[in-house]
């Protein structure tokens, strides 16, 4: 009898049945206890008291293994104490997509992460940290390219950003770190430029083009002109139109006003955007407009009144729409 009590306690169903996925999270510096606590108020035991009891005949009670664990419906006591007592956790997929803002990134890691935004802010701050891979407090977004990296839910924020550094420093591979050298400019800057290529449209085709645009105007020192830049500058992504007010605003990302590159990039670009810089087309395009088909292509122009009259289309075209 006492074997058949015995095998219950430990192989019996105890985790409850539900449907998706279920995940325990232990905070680094939990006891006990609050393991215990966590798992009362999510409700995913049957039988709370069996459990707490085994894990003080197993010792998992003893050693807590902060981290993140996938549940099954259904696990036994035994599963359940063997699968803590082991520390192995269940990584997490943190996909990364365009982010445009410093703060927008410490957000995302933050919220599936355990470190919180604090503890990001801080590092993003730390322009010693940041030294070390080369690039500036205002040059954060070039670490964090648009990717799905596995990370353990409980890794500290350095080894965070080491791990997604890994990835950049994979992509910058000696073929790109060349022509990189012979457009004279650095990574950070690459990076910079192909964030503005990346806003000003994703239509990868025309990447290579709008990219010789920029590397034309750097080339003679003209004003960068980026609308893009100008949203960021203002803080508006909304912007469908780009009017005098918004030109004007004074900031370091308003290339309207500075001249070269802004301090940083204005969002994470995609592959695709790097590589439209770094195998740019040669051209001596110096303007261009969206379509007045709003195909979301572009007209381009070499001379300010052949670009005059590409913008005059456009404007017209979006005022028989009526957008602001």
């Amino acid at each position: 009898m006492a074997m058949v009590w015995a095998y219950i306690r430990y192989f019996k169903p105890n985790v409850v049945d539900f449907s998706g996925k279920e995940y325990l999270y232990i905070r680094t510096g939990s006891s006990w206890k609050d393991v215990m606590d966590s798992l009362h108020s999510n409700n995913l035991l049957i039988d709370e008291n069996s459990f707490n009891d085994m894990a003080g005949t197993m010792g998992v009670d003893k050693q807590v293994h902060p981290g993140r664990y996938a549940l099954e419906p259904g696990m036994s006591n035994y599963s359940l104490l063997r699968l803590l007592r082991s520390g192995v956790q269940s990584p997490v997929k943190l996909t990364l997509n365009k982010l445009r803002t410093k703060e927008q990134i410490i957000f995302k890691l933050s919220s599936q992460l355990e470190p919180d935004s604090a503890a990001f802010a801080r590092l993003f701050s730390d322009s010693a940290f940041l030294k070390d891979y080369g690039i500036g407090v205002s040059q954060i977004q070039v670490l964090f390219m648009p990717n799905t990296y596995e990370l353990y839910w409980n890794t500290s924020p350095e080894k965070v950003i080491s791990k997604i550094a890994k990835s950049h420093q994979q992509f910058w591979n000696a073929e790109r770190k060349s022509k990189a050298r012979q457009l004279n400019l650095s990574i950070p800057d690459i990076i910079t430029i192909a964030s503005i290529v990346e806003e000003e449209t994703n239509k990868h085709d025309e990447k290579p083009r709008i990219a010789s645009v920029y590397l034309n105007r750097l080339k003679i020192g003209m004003k960068l002109g980026a609308d893009p830049t100008v949203k960021f500058a203002v803080g508006d992504f909304t912007l469908r139109r780009i009017l005098n007010i918004h030109t004007q605003k004074v900031s370091p990302y308003n290339t309207y006003m500075v001249a070269g590159l802004p301090p940083g990039p204005i969002c994470t670009p995609g592959k695709e955007s790097i590589e439209a810089i770094l195998n740019h087309e040669e051209t001596n395009y110096l303007f261009f407009c969206a379509k007045e088909d709003f195909s979301g292509y572009h007209n381009f122009a070499s001379s300010y009144n052949e670009h005059l009259e590409n913008a005059r289309r456009y404007q017209q075209a979006l005022n028989q729409r009526n957008i602001k």
